[in-house]
């Protein structure tokens, strides 16, 4: 018994080093693994033949953007380039400033990024230019600086095709709410313009309202029923932001209305159930998909000494129900 009370310790003892045995030489096969992993990266991003781009969005999980991802990813793939996807966890100028100083910074081959139309946003992207870092503007222009090009949506012309929609489907005269994602964003302020212009020029409509949902669901809701309970008498409501649509519907139900008719932005699940359910008349449609491709074409020709336009509009459709209805029939 006194035999086995001694050997019990110095058993546990060899049990503890050949325990901590194993965990030392996992800890260096670990780091041994991590150093080769961070030689390849290296190695990839010193090759110079893989350009490197960096697509900066204006909110990181917003469906519009990374839609726009993915058109710049698979165009990426084919032209050799890689992509690295970044933007705020939610709307936020300053932080999408943060994010192109430190991409500017990492010095990448070339940075696709969203206009928010700031003299200090333009010193930003005259810094990168400088270096040689050509910049891409994509959905809002940055008509200003020394931006390469912008790619994107005729957000003037946008804006009038919505108000053009919006006359055709009215009954003559009315009211009208209207909710844009940003007011310091270019893009919805053309958007508004260019609505503006065609509603102004129609007899018997009114503009009443113009509110910012901040490019979410819910301030869409929250801002479409104080609009509401404000003007009691608005017939229509207009979303230029792709999360209004679904948003202004929720906020009409909470201010117990009916009989109002919704237009939208953007081809989103949520708003094309809204359309089948007759809850929203119809949505104009970008195709931001497309605007990350050209954006990543652009580029590659630029790498490759070509010149090309300033401006690259990708056309717009219109989403309704006679649409869908389309698209369930196919050709």
């Amino acid at each position: 018994m006194l035999v086995l009370k001694r050997i019990w310790p110095f058993g546990l003892i060899v049990l503890v080093l050949i325990f901590a045995y194993i965990l030392v030489r996992f800890f260096l096969a670990s780091m041994t693994i991590g150093d080769l992993v961070g030689q390849i990266r290296l190695q990839r991003a010193d090759d110079p033949s893989v350009k490197h781009v960096v697509l900066i969005a204006q909110e990181l999980d917003n469906p519009f953007w990374r839609e726009m991802e993915q058109g710049a990813e698979e165009a990426a793939d084919k032209l050799g380039m890689r992509i690295d996807y970044t933007g705020p966890i939610r709307i936020n100028p300053a932080e999408q400033m943060r994010l192109l100083e430190r991409a500017i910074a990492s010095g990448p081959d070339g940075i696709l990024v969203q206009g928010i139309v700031d003299p200090d946003y333009d010193a930003l992207i005259q810094r990168a230019t400088g270096q040689g870092i050509p910049v891409i503007t994509v959905d809002a222009d940055e008509p200003g600086s020394s931006r390469l090009a912008y790619v994107g949506t005729d957000n003037l012309g946008a804006g009038k095709r919505m108000g053009e929609l919006v006359l055709r489907e009215a009954a003559g005269e009315g009211k009208i709410g209207v909710m844009i994602g940003s007011e310091r964003a270019e893009n919805m302020q053309l958007r508004l313009a260019g609505f503006r212009s065609v509603i102004w020029a129609a007899p018997g409509y009114a503009i009443v309202d113009v509110r910012a949902s901040n490019i979410s669901r819910i301030g869409a809701a929250k801002q479409a029923e104080a609009m509401l309970k404000q003007h009691p008498d608005i017939q229509t409501i207009v979303g230029f932001s792709s999360l209004d649509a679904a948003g202004i519907v929720e906020g009409i139900q909470a201010a117990g209305r009916t009989g109002i008719r919704v237009y939208g932005f953007d081809d989103l699940a949520m708003t094309r159930q809204g359309i089948e359910q007759g809850e929203i008349a119809a949505s104009i449609v970008q195709s931001p998909k497309e605007m990350g491709a050209r954006s990543i074409g652009l580029l590659n020709e630029h790498f490759h000494g070509k010149s090309f336009a300033a401006e690259h509009f990708i056309p717009t459709s219109v989403l309704d129900k006679a649409a869908l209805k389309l698209e369930v029939a196919g050709p």
